[in-house]
């Protein structure tokens, strides 16, 4: 059946990438992959709202949000609360006047054997990861229109086992995947908003700095291009399903992960 809201696609497929007139969202845009997603999605249009606990960061990224020629706001806050992420969403609407893409992207990681694991370090990994992703997209849900997409960032290793001790990371980037398909489900046809997973393999970043290089070639030797991903790699995945590019995919996880998840 053919969706008659959907519009005839423009001349240039470029053009299905571009994100003029939207407004997007993103959780933990004060560095790493969330302020270079930020800064990808001010260069396809879009007006960005920037949400994290760290203004000195958020301010930085927002500084090269106008200098790509878009509007930016900086909305510190701990997402982990609902309502911080209510009044996240209320600001964005009420500076741009809508919402059109969210990029779940806060996170943190966690390794420890699980037998040594403290409980409390184990909830708020999952806190952050997962319950945090889904307060965000149903604060969103609430004020966006059909047409609109969320993007959860999960990982490759919640599709694969880790070389190092990671139940908490692994469990909550698992239970992401899990949650995208869902609202996925609940939220496409009804509300017209698509909700996809991107899980990145191990890319040059502050957070993956901190490995010893002999882990981190642990990693990469479970891959089939055995190197590090980018950020602009990242970036064009991403920008893939925020953007109308992917208007036939819903409920989907893009690896993309050097060839990580496919052995």
């Amino acid at each position: 059946m053919i969706d008659p809201s959907a519009g005839a696609a423009p001349a240039n497929v470029l053009d299905l990438f571009r994100l003029d007139g939207r407004a997007a969202l993103v959780t933990g845009a004060s560095s790493g992959l969330g302020a270079g997603f930020a800064l990808a999605l001010a260069e396809a249009g879009a007006d960005v709202a920037l949400v994290a606990r760290r203004r000195e960061g958020l301010e930085k990224t927002a500084a090269g949000v106008r200098e790509r020629g878009r509007r930016a706001l900086v909305v510190p806050a701990d997402v982990t609360g609902a309502d911080a992420c209510a009044a996240a969403v209320a600001a964005a609407v009420d500076e741009f006047g809508r919402l059109d893409v969210l990029v779940n992207n806060a996170g943190i990681t966690s390794v420890a054997p699980a037998l040594r694991e403290n409980p409390g370090d184990f909830r708020r990994v999952l806190d952050v990861n997962l319950t945090a992703a889904y307060l965000m997209a149903t604060a969103c849900a609430r004020v966006m229109g059909r047409g609109s997409s969320i993007v959860n960032v999960s990982s490759v290793l919640g599709l694969v086992k880790s070389v190092l001790p990671q139940a908490a990371y692994a469990a909550s980037k698992a239970g992401l995947i899990g949650l995208t398909r869902d609202l996925a489900h609940q939220w496409s046809e009804r509300r017209g908003i698509r909700v996809n997973a991107l899980a990145p393999g191990f890319v040059a970043t502050e957070m993956n700095a901190e490995l010893a290089p002999e882990t981190l070639d642990r990693f990469l030797g479970t891959g089939s291009l055995r190197r590090l991903g980018t950020q602009r790699e990242l970036d064009a995945a991403m920008l893939f399903l925020a953007a109308p590019a992917s208007g036939y995919v819903t409920g989907a996880t893009l690896a993309v992960d050097g060839g990580m998840s496919g052995h």
